[in-house]
């Protein structure tokens, strides 16, 4: 699997005995038991909601508590260094149902990262990845960013988590993603976008029309929608 490292490394210092002591007495003596099961590894993009034009490539490790339900850490890499950038909740088209009119605001759709390519399972074969973005058709995710650590195809941001944390979204259609940023990932990690396009086709008949897919349209008014990723309340 390609090595993604994180764009930047926070200040100070991790050379002191403590430090060390901590370490190996915290590997010895206590249990890491809620982190195990964080074993499903996805890679896409997320752009805030707010404001669009901030874009970062998300490297979610993912524990699956039931059918309808999945919790995901983030990290901006995939590195023993990697930053923990913030977290994404996922849950089925059915339990999307159940949350209330104004919960839904928060809540992304998944069906274009699926069809079109951009979100990807580095190191499973193909058809164990298409049999996991087939569980994820249809579904949502509530996601919040902590730490904009910046990208590695434009150089660092922030050196430490500043400010509130943000909601971030899901890219909806072709052209609203920044190219630059697609291929960068995409060259480092070998992903054939179109090859991945083909393969999962057969997805789209499952497809149904999701809530939130139009919302960054007027931000990427030049962007064009693809087969499966349709808005409920527009149509497109």
């Amino acid at each position: 699997m390609e090595r993604r490292p994180s764009p930047v490394r926070p200040p100070g210092e991790s050379t002191s005995l403590w430090h060390q002591g901590l370490s190996l007495g915290s590997k010895a003596l206590q249990d890491a038991t809620p982190l195990k099961g964080f074993d499903a590894y996805v890679v896409g993009f997320h752009p805030a909601k707010d404001d669009p034009s901030m874009q970062m490539e998300a490297h979610h490790y993912c524990r699956q508590v039931n059918d309808d339900f999945l919790q995901c850490v983030l990290f901006d890499g995939n590195t023993a260094e990697a930053n923990l950038i913030g977290v994404e909740y996922i849950v089925s088209e059915r339990l999307y149902g159940t949350l209330p009119e104004a919960e839904r605001g928060y809540w992304h759709p998944h069906n274009f990262e699926v069809l079109g390519g951009s979100l990807i399972a580095p190191g499973l074969p193909e058809p164990a990845e298409r049999a996991l973005m087939a569980m994820l058709m249809n579904s949502y995710g509530k996601t919040w960013h902590t730490w904009h650590t910046g990208r590695l195809d434009t150089g660092p941001g922030d050196t430490l988590p500043l400010g509130e944390p943000m909601l971030m979204w899901s890219f909806n259609r072709d052209g609203q993603c920044d190219p630059a940023l697609e291929q960068h990932r995409d060259q480092a990690m070998d992903v054939d976008r179109a090859k991945k396009r083909a393969s999962r086709s057969e997805l789209v008949e499952r497809a149904h029309p999701q809530d939130g897919v139009a919302l960054l349209d007027d931000a990427f008014p030049d962007s064009t929608p693809i087969p499966g990723a349709v808005d409920r309340s527009t149509g497109r």
